[in-house]
């Protein structure tokens, strides 16, 4: 049966109205009841639910609002829906595989609960800057048609004791509450090894407490850590997570595809992609998407239908972030 503070939770957000969170707690405890191998139940309670939204939208004629974060809740989360979908990235197939992989578990979540399996939820991305990490999760968030909570760091951690895990234990509360995307970006700034010469023991506590929270959270949330710096995590990160998925910079092919799919209807028929790759070796997907856009804000500024090939080469090689 559904715990008091699942109870709390959804009488709480009935009398201050907020459906989002109501429904959401709902949700919550059909999972549980699923996990306890209450399988009729929980696909009745679904079924209510379903239909609650169902008549609620119908009543209004308008689509069910957005659950924001409140209170000092919404200093630490940032939230939105994303358009993303997996098919605006462009990364090698064994990426794409296991992001497609999170989507199909995620989309059989009730079947697989009332079997007693977990999906994968909980994802580790570590890669070097601007090689796709935050869009994956603007994607996931997309695709699963879920919003994407983004944890504000600078409002996170905070110089008082004890403060940051309070703030911790806030998000995750949020991540049990109201089903979405969870993303924390520079994870490293949480996840740094505990046994480091300049630790201190506030940053202990953060780690301590981050690892315990995750490894109790049994949400339907997916909760994503991103990283430019894996070697400095602490090793016992790594255990807590489904899955650890590595972003490397765009291959020659895939920087021909970045290309495409930024340039458009903008791209000239007799364009050398294969010059222009060449050009671009080095850079992440975010540095060629940008000189791509620089290259279209010039023929739109120009009135051209086209953008010309040598001013897109000059961007690319322009990037100040390309290796030697």
């Amino acid at each position: 049966m559904a715990k008091g503070d699942q109870l709390r939770a959804l009488l709480r957000s009935y009398i201050e109205g907020d459906e989002a969170h109501f429904f959401s707690v709902a949700m919550q405890m059909a999972a549980a009841e699923a996990r306890q191998g209450h399988g009729k139940l929980a696909e009745e309670l679904r079924g209510l639910i379903d239909e609650a939204k169902n008549r609620r939208a119908t009543r209004s004629n308008q689509p069910i609002p957005i659950s924001r974060p409140r209170g000092e809740l919404a200093s630490l989360l940032r939230v939105s829906y994303p358009k993303a979908r997996l098919g605006d990235l462009v990364v090698a197939d064994r990426i794409s595989a296991s992001l497609q992989r999170i989507v199909k578990e995620q989309r059989h979540l009730s079947k697989l609960l009332e079997h007693g399996l977990s999906p994968r939820r909980k994802v580790l991305l570590v890669g070097s800057p601007g090689t796709g990490k935050t869009l994956t999760a603007s994607a996931l968030a997309g695709e699963l048609g879920i919003p994407l909570f983004v944890v504000r760091l600078d409002a996170l951690l905070t110089k008082f004791m004890g403060e940051t895990a309070a703030k911790l234990r806030q998000i995750f509360d949020s991540v049990i509450a109201a089903r979405g995307v969870y993303f924390f970006d520079e994870f490293d700034a949480i996840g740094g090894q505990r046994i480091a010469a300049n630790d201190v023991g506030e940053v202990r506590r953060i780690l301590n407490s981050f690892l315990l929270m995750i490894e109790e959270d049994a949400s339907n949330s997916l909760i994503l850590a991103a990283t430019n710096h894996p070697e400095i995590l602490d090793r016992a990160l790594f255990r807590r997570f489904d899955d650890v998925i590595e972003y490397d910079l765009p291959n020659a092919e895939q920087i021909v595809a970045i290309l495409r799919v930024r340039l458009g209807r903008f791209a000239p028929s007799r364009l050398d992609l294969k010059t222009l790759a060449e050009s671009a070796a080095g850079l992440s997907h975010a540095d060629i998407s940008r000189a791509a856009e620089e290259a279209v804000k010039n023929a739109v500024m120009q009135d051209d239908k086209f953008i010309d090939p040598k001013e897109l080469q000059e961007f690319l090689i322009q990037r100040p972030f390309k290796k030697n």
